[in-house]
């Protein structure tokens, strides 16, 4: 299907036979490529446990799995093997699920640090496979060192549009340079893609450590990166083994992966997030490429840029003197055992215990009952005496309403049962959602959260106090509901959905999930008031996406009569794949002008906003 040259098939099943010196002369043929005996089976092997994979997630067997595999094979092309890569692994499990299952949408990720110039050669005039990949360019200096590798390279013919490389032009890359490759290239396309299946290249020599990367990612990014896939094609992922050098990082990069895949919490992430100088431009430069074939950029105010702050850099290195590299070499010697500790503190701190309940509810209505998953843990309310005594503390007047105490004593059950991490998350019915959350905001800061994101879609009654900013609210509504003006921790969204599909994409990708990743929230409180201008998908989707942050810590408060979006919300909450979305509707161009009013006057407070360095600075 995919290696289709009798030739290349025969050399390799040739080479189990041979002796060292004939090993060595077949493997001269070929680009960093080395035979061993065993080659051919343990490729074969993995190719097997590849498609196994596929079997067993399109058959409904699994939601979701992971192949751990070797020898990797995104290099590999249709006749030849190629850097470590006999068989493409990936492409030929690509083209196994169009032809067996009939799909006609394939998602393939490549976060592998060199580019998987095999996978693109191979699906780059086909527009049913959509191929991602960032890797270490460097201006072409870094293997496989090719120009098809840079931004402007496509697709081909009817695939023009659906080959997107993301070149690196420095090392350092770090956490917040690939969650804005994600928020601001991958995820507004992969959406608007549709893919029926995702497959993921997964190389975690792009993580830090890691000799021929020499990146700064940290292994609890994958586990972000995994999430948000997780959201794509129904939950329908399979994770492939790509490369991978530096043994601890690889295998706690693997850890944090397979963890998200069986739905335990995601970790904090850590890191400063504002992505450098040089991964914006990148980003720039691909979103300009692209923005003929994609919707979701045909309003974006976008540009090429020539002139890159790295490539000066590049000058600088090529006049480097050898006693200089040798000095290089020591060094990185004592980064490498620097590392190994860094590493061994780091996973200590973002492996947490998992609470023993994932998620728990207070129902006051038998007919929203029947509407959450059974997994969901039913708690008793809180005592009306201690309600009345922490309520007063706050709102004062609150205590005189005998309906309200009774619904504030339910959703704080749950609340503090999220805050002393015995759930992970929780959901609340409430008659007045706006009430329910101030109260919920200022009893998470008197318990101690330092960032507590909100985001309140509807209408509401009750500002909170947002001026110390231990407090994110992001009101989403059709109209400006107050004279509060935008501030850095009060933003007022006005957006109503589309009428003609979801529109909503380009909001949550271009500026609630980078602000909200800027914020670092220690817990997040999701709510849905009266007159709320979004639809059940669009809110299943903030909640599916943001149980990414704050270790998974999410409240969400669904006033009662807003009961039809109970059993969705409840769904996301405890890890369901995202609904479908139905038909695929751009933004309108007042709304990405909306979004673009927001993003210049936020993204010098919070960063991972900028996506363009024609306005603003970078923050590394």
């Amino acid at each position: 299907m995919i290696h289709t040259c009798p030739e290349h098939l025969e050399v390799a099943k040739s080479t189990q036979t041979m002796d060292e010196e004939e090993l060595k002369r077949v493997s001269a043929n070929y680009d960093a490529f080395f035979f061993h005996p065993s080659t051919y089976r343990c490729a074969r092997l993995a190719v097997g446990a590849s498609l196994q994979l596929v079997d067993s997630v399109m058959s409904g067997k699994v939601c979701n799995g992971m192949a751990l595999v070797r020898p990797p094979g995104h290099h590999s092309q249709r006749s030849a093997a190629n850097g470590f890569c006999l068989f493409n692994n990936v492409a030929i499990a690509a083209e196994y699920a169009k032809r067996k299952y009939g799909l006609q949408r394939i998602l393939i990720v490549d976060w592998d640090v060199h580019h998987g110039q095999g996978t693109q050669y191979i699906f780059e005039e086909d527009p049913s496979v959509l191929y991602f990949s960032w890797h270490r360019y460097e201006h072409q200096k870094f293997w496989p060192s090719l120009k098809e590798s840079d931004y402007d390279a496509v697709g081909l013919g009817r695939g023009k549009g659906s080959n997107i490389n993301l070149p690196w032009n420095k090392v350092g890359m770090g956490n917040s340079d690939y969650l804005a490759a994600f928020f601001h290239v991958l995820l507004p396309m992969a959406f608007e893609f549709d893919p029926e299946l995702v497959l993921v290249s997964s190389g975690y020599d792009s993580g830090i450590g890691d000799p021929e990367g020499q990146m700064n990612a940290t292994p609890d990014v994958f586990a972000h990166l995994t999430h948000f896939l997780m959201q794509l094609a129904n939950g329908k992922l399979c994770v492939i083994l790509e490369g991978g050098y530096h043994l601890k990082s690889l295998s706690e990069s693997v850890c944090m992966t397979v963890k998200t895949l069986l739905g335990d919490p995601v970790p904090q992430i850590s890191g400063e997030m504002a992505p450098c100088l040089s991964a914006i431009e990148s980003i720039q430069n691909v979103r300009a490429a692209h923005k003929p074939y994609w919707k979701c950029l045909m309003y974006e105010d976008t540009s090429f840029l020539q002139n890159l702050s790295t490539k000066s850099h590049l000058l600088e290195k090529a006049n480097t003197n050898p006693s200089t590299e040798h000095e290089s070499k020591i060094t990185s010697k004592d980064e490498m055992v620097k590392v190994e500790r860094f590493l061994e503190l780091h996973m200590k701190n973002i492996l947490f215990p998992v609470p023993p309940i994932k998620t728990a509810a207070t129902i006051e209505s038998k007919a929203s009952a029947h509407l959450l998953p059974l997994s969901i843990r039913v708690v008793k309310e809180m005592d009306m005496n201690e309600v009345k005594a922490l309520v007063s503390a706050f709102y004062a007047d609150l205590v005189k309403e005998e309906e309200t105490l009774l619904s504030l004593g339910s959703m704080l059950a749950v609340l503090d049962k999220i805050l002393t991490k015995q759930v992970c998350t929780g959901i609340a019915e409430s008659p007045t959602a706006s009430v329910s959350v101030a109260v919920a905001l200022r009893h998470s800061v008197r318990f101690g959260f330092q960032r507590v994101l909100c985001i309140f879609v509807g209408d509401r009654e009750i500002i909170p106090n947002t001026e110390d900013g231990r407090i994110l609210m992001i009101h989403v509504c059709e109209k400006q509901q107050s004279e509060k003006t935008n501030s850095k921790h009060y933003i007022s969204l006005n957006w109503k959905e589309g009428a003609e599909g979801n529109d909503f994409f380009s909001a949550v990708f271009g500026f609630i999930l980078p602000v909200a990743y800027s914020y670092q929230a220690n817990l997040t409180v999701i709510a849905v008031g009266p007159n709320k201008s979004l639809g059940i998908n669009e809110i299943s989707l903030l909640f599916g996406l943001l149980r990414g942050l704050a270790e998974s810590r999410i409240l969400a408060v669904i006033e009662n009569t807003e009961i039809n979006l109970m059993q969705s919300v409840a769904k996301a909450l405890v890890g369901d794949p995202t609904p479908d979305f139905g038909v695929y509707a751009p933004p309108t161009q007042e709304k990405v002008h909306k979004i673009k009013i927001l993003r210049d006057q936020l993204q010098q407070e919070w960063k991972m906003l900028q996506c363009s360095v024609k306005n603003g600075i970078s923050g590394n």
